[in-house]
């Protein structure tokens, strides 16, 4: 090396390692800078975007705007901080939960806390994941019954990926949770507070027990409502959900065999049931609400999965009377294929965060003969299947699989209804046991989905931990209150705990 070239190198060596030092490591957050705006669905509630990267593990990758939203807590004097909030799905809007946080925590909370959400990338306001809205509505039945099936099902999906990915850009791929837990950061810097506390339900358990884990030093608190478990595999995902189906049903049942307000009470509703799906198998089964409407079995299952997350029993009740009364019709006029773009972001989501691997036709039909002993009357979990069925053949391998967490670092409180359809009861007492001995799970020993505002002892507790970081003790249950059974509260079930106004529920892990 010639002399005179030395100076010049060592010139550049300074300035490289200068710009190697500046660069923030990945995963970090980015500093920002919140700008508050009334919002406009609600000039009340206060609204912002969060610019982060697209890609976490390259810092200077494209931004994606993540939109938040904030009700400030109503007394600045007793506030303690802020609660992060997110209302799972995937899909979920965690602005519209925050913008409608008045209908859903307690006086007590938002006195005390700053309420803020945001929709996760690739959701609602931030990115969302767009497909053509024809393909995404073709989606195939879950409860496949052939080898030419098995594989159109693996086309449809690889045909859906591509579309998706197409019409959403960059960020599609790179919407699995462990990102959304680097934004929930970059969220905690740009509102600059010292630590978070955070409210997961159902898939945003998922957000919030990831988020405690990988930043344990940054929250105060941290409640999973209606708890995921990541670190289950095929067998126990598909087996587990299916037995909180059918419990589901059997509650179901027990209440009509009681109750005289049951439109099927003193009949067999088994039996009931068991007609309906012989008659959907045949396609002689008509919607009794939208009569040109073929039901096919797996929207039979949806109608009566659907039902159980308020639950709202009575309306189903009505459902089987009706549908039973119609005669058997061939055939059916189907719906008109939509237009256009729509939002679609449950299997990006899902198939980013879970490995459930299938080896093929043979597999996939013996583990749906295995369900159906499990659960005579709903077959399988519509929801657990329809996940599985819907990562057939995914074309990217999930960048967040399953995993146990870590022992918690921080205190943290669980709460699961005994009877939740959606995420099974055994799910919160394999993830508190993860844990360890921070966490503690409450048990709301009742029915449906999202436990918080189900009866003022669930709500109380949920309350005391969060302001006062009082966790209850170990093994504490509350009594569960038979849902009013026109699905609309009673006794606190399906009220929250703010004057009985109600938030509402979405198909999905929420």
């Amino acid at each position: 090396m010639r002399a005179t070239t030395r100076p010049v190198l060592a010139a550049v060596l300074t300035i490289l390692t200068a710009l190697a030092s500046a660069a923030p490591p990945a995963g970090a957050a980015r500093a920002a800078v919140l700008a508050w705006s009334p919002c406009t669905q609600d000039a009340t509630a206060q609204c912002a975007t969060l610019q982060v990267p697209i890609d976490w593990s390259d810092p200077y990758s494209a931004n994606v705007a993540i939109a938040v939203a904030r009700r400030p807590a109503t007394d600045a004097a007793a506030r303690i901080g802020t609660l992060v909030v997110n209302p799972g799905g995937p899909g979920g809007s965690g602005v519209d939960f925050a913008v409608d946080s008045t209908y859903f925590f307690s006086d007590a909370v938002r006195r005390r806390f700053d309420i803020v959400g945001f929709d996760p990338r690739g959701v609602g306001r931030s990115n969302p994941v767009q497909c053509t809205a024809a393909l995404s509505a073709a989606a195939p039945s879950p409860l496949i019954a052939s080898p030419q099936e098995y594989a159109a099902t693996i086309a449809y999906n690889r045909r859906l990926a591509a579309d998706c990915r197409a019409n959403t850009g960059p960020l599609f791929g790179h919407v699995d949770t462990l990102s959304v837990t680097s934004d929930v950061e970059a969220l905690r810097a740009a509102l600059g507070e010292p630590k978070l506390n955070v409210y997961g339900a159902s898939y945003g358990s998922l957000v919030a027990g990831q988020y405690a884990e990988r930043y344990p030093d940054r929250v105060r608190a941290t409640v999973l409502d209606s708890v995921l478990d990541h670190s289950v595999g095929l067998d126990d995902f598909l087996g587990l959900e299916t037995d909180a189906a059918q419990d589901s049903f059997n509650q179901f049942v027990g209440w009509c065999g009681r109750d005289v307000r049951c439109a099927v009470h003193g009949r067999n509703v088994p039996e009931i049931w068991a007609g309906l799906l012989a008659r959907a198998a045949a396609g002689q089964l008509r919607d009794p609400y939208h009569p040109g409407s073929a039901v096919t079995v797996a929207d039979l299952l949806k109608v009566a999965f659907s039902s159980f997350y308020d639950p709202q029993w009575y309306a189903l009740g009505y459902y089987l009377k009706n549908a039973d009364a119609e005669a058997p019709k061939p055939g059916g006029t189907a719906a008109p294929a939509p237009s256009g773009l729509a939002a679609d972001s449950f299997a990006a989501v899902f198939c980013a965060d879970w490995s459930l691997p299938v080896t093929g036709y043979e597999d996939y039909r013996a583990r749906l003969d295995r369900l159906r002993l499990r659960a005579p009357q709903m077959l399988a979990s519509p929801l657990a299947l329809s996940a599985t069925a819907g990562c057939l053949g995914w074309p990217a391998p999930p960048g967040n699989p399953q995993r146990n967490l870590s022992p918690a670092k921080t205190p943290v409180l669980l709460v699961n209804a005994q009877h939740d359809p959606a995420t099974a009861y055994p799910w919160a007492q394999h993830v508190a046991e993860q844990l360890g001995p921070n966490a503690t799970l409450l048990t709301y020993a009742g029915w449906g989905h999202i436990a918080y505002h189900r009866t003022a002892c669930v709500s109380g507790i949920i309350d005391d931990y969060l302001i006062n970081g009082v966790r209850p003790a170990a093994g504490t249950r509350c009594p569960g209150v038979l849902p009013d059974p026109f699905g609309v509260g009673g006794g606190g079930v399906g009220k929250h705990a703010n004057n009985g106004r109600r938030a509402p529920l979405r198909w999905g892990y929420r």
